[in-house]
């Protein structure tokens, strides 16, 4: 617990001049309500006590000074200390919050694909958001309040001191059983909070993926089926958290029942010595009221344990992601890569998805010449997504090199080989945003023309046009609101925004209806000229004008030659073709 503590202390350390001033206030704050028991000492012992000596009219007149006093304390001074007691310490909680999100906003910038292959969406964002709010209660509670309510319990107690020696020990004979009882209890609610916190984040993964793919469900008429497993995943969760509450109701009603015995006993013990005239009314009076001000805090300290312990668990987890570990990375002496001609070279490149797993690529070696035009065939899970998902580092190669204009990628910034590249993908990804927002990720500066000449070029702008609102139009999550061919329109128009030198089709016409693929066909034809482009393609038909196709087959470049060449071979691309041509 220590270490990550400290390790997300580096958060709050910028704000820690803020949170001192914060304690100081909150210590003016609860410090102000420990003068009533004094108050009412004064008032019970010397002023309406009949051993008192005033007269009626100088006892009233002192009353009224007294009680005035106070309420001018309370009226002028506490409004504004606690306004800005809550005023800072939110401040401060939502600054550290949003620094948090920010720094792993940019930490998952930078995980590797395979991280999100093996991890779920859900789950991610449970620790971005659910996670990351819980640890606001350790900057809330942790940071402050605990201080400002041992500060209370101090400062009471030094004043309990002044007026009763033997009864202030009486006070705080129940603080030992209190302590054991916190160490008891809630070092094993820290493991059954984090328990409860990862049942939950189940559920969120559990309802982000079927929420994706409601439609999935619909069409199978699965509602039934999908409405038990929820159940079960949300019956999992439910236990998790019945077991957390179980323990946490033990912790209470043992703390809770120390805490009330505690003023019985000043009772008795006061009660005895005024009855022997040991003790004055009034002193009475003032230490049960400061008995009050003493167990409240202690009260307010258990309910921090509990809060304290999900904080901790959810700090577990936030750091846990923070040291999720890089798969892609610069090397410290990384140079940029400067504008490229697109020449690309692979030499002896082998690769495999995991460590010790098996190669999905073995010695794979090819040579492309600036704005030539290649294609990638083969049967499926043969290694042509692969080898094109290399060059812009998504992945690093096991064994070999992969050479861009001479340049080896793994001694040159990934962003500047990746501002290079333009990438197509059979599903691309528009996020739920307007079209020109969607178009503008190829060139996040360009103006309204060059969003609209790439849309031109695109053979998009006439179906942008009829839109409700043209450009303005909001696409929907995955661009539910646009069909298969417009989808890829516009993922066309933002690569002709971009317009890299190096181009990556990668199945961009496989899933379209012949229309739609006549359309982007033109499009990619347009955006392939005068640049290297690489086209992973099944449809051996839309890729016979290239200047060289690889035939990859089990991770290997079986045949290499232009469609007429291959096809004279007779060999492995003769024989696809003929079945495609079947």
């Amino acid at each position: 617990m220590g270490n990550s503590i400290k390790r997300y202390m580096k958060f709050v350390k910028p704000y820690k001049w803020m949170i001192a001033l914060t304690i100081v206030i909150g210590v003016i704050k609860f410090a102000i309500p420990l003068f009533m028991p004094l108050l009412m000492k004064i008032i019970i012992d010397d002023v309406i006590s009949p051993t008192s000596g005033l007269a009626p009219g100088e006892a009233t007149k002192q009353l009224f000074l007294w009680v005035g006093g106070t309420m001018l304390l309370f009226f002028i001074i506490r409004p504004p200390v606690e306004y800005y007691r809550q005023y800072y310490a939110q401040y401060v909680s939502n600054k550290i919050l949003y620094d948090i999100r920010e720094n792993l906003y940019s930490h998952l910038q930078k995980l590797s694909l395979r991280y999100y292959s093996n991890t779920r969406a859900g789950e991610i964002i449970s620790r971005v958001i659910n996670d990351v709010e819980q640890t606001r209660n350790f900057v809330m509670i942790g940071l402050m309040n605990v201080w400002l309510d041992i500060a209370t319990i101090v400062i009471a107690v030094g004043i309990m001191l002044t007026m009763d020696i033997p009864l202030t020990i009486v006070t705080l004979l129940a603080f030992p059983f209190y302590g054991y009882s916190v160490k008891h209890f809630f070092g094993k609610l820290r493991e059954l909070t984090r328990k409860r916190s990862q049942a939950l984040a189940d559920v969120q993964s559990y309802l982000h993926e079927r929420v994706n793919g409601v439609s999935v469900i619909k069409s199978f008429a699965l509602e039934d089926v999908e409405r038990k497993r929820f159940d079960e995943v949300n019956e999992q969760f439910l236990d998790k958290a019945i077991d957390h509450t179980k323990w946490n109701a033990k912790a209470f009603a043992v703390v809770n029942t120390i805490t009330d015995v505690a003023p019985l006993l000043v009772l008795g013990y006061a009660g005895y010595q005024v009855i022997n005239g040991h003790l004055s009314v009034g002193t009475m009076v003032a230490f049960i009221a400061f008995i009050e001000r003493v167990y409240s805090p202690l009260r307010r300290l258990v309910n921090s344990s509990t809060a304290l312990t999900q904080s901790f668990a959810s700090m577990d987890r936030v750091l846990e992601l923070m040291e999720e570990k890089y798969d892609i990375v610069d090397r410290k002496d990384a140079q940029t890569l400067p504008a490229i001609k697109g020449e690309l070279e692979f030499k002896n490149v082998s690769f495999a998805y995991e460590e010790n797993g098996e190669h999905v690529l073995k010695n794979v070696n090819l040579q492309v010449k600036p704005g030539e035009t290649v294609a990638f065939v083969g049967m499926s899970g043969g290694g042509k997504s692969t080898i094109v998902s290399l060059i812009p580092r998504f992945h690093d190669v096991t064994d070999g090199e992969i050479l861009i204009d001479g340049y080896d990628v793994k001694n040159v910034k990934v962003k500047s080989i990746r501002d290079q590249i333009g990438l197509v993908l059979q599903d691309n990804i528009l996020f739920s945003d307007s079209v020109k927002s969607n178009i503008m990720m190829g060139n996040p500066h360009a103006t309204d023309e060059e969003v609209m000449a790439a849309a031109i070029a695109a053979n998009a702008h006439d179906f942008i046009q009829e839109l409700p609102e043209g450009y303005d139009t909001t696409v929907g999550e995955r661009g539910v609101k646009l069909s298969g061919g417009q989808k890829q329109r516009i993922a066309i128009a933002r690569v002709f925004l971009k317009n890299p030198p190096l181009l990556i089709l990668d199945e961009a016409t496989s899933a379209l209806d012949l229309e739609s693929e006549a359309l982007i066909q033109d499009s990619l034809e347009k955006l392939a000229s005068d640049r290297t482009t690489l086209m992973v393609a099944h449809r051996l038909s839309t890729i016979t004008h290239a200047d060289k196709i690889f035939v990859i087959d089990s991770g290997e470049v079986k045949e290499v030659g232009t469609h007429q060449e291959l096809m004279a071979q007779q060999g492995v691309y003769y024989n696809l073709f003929q079945v495609q041509q079947v």
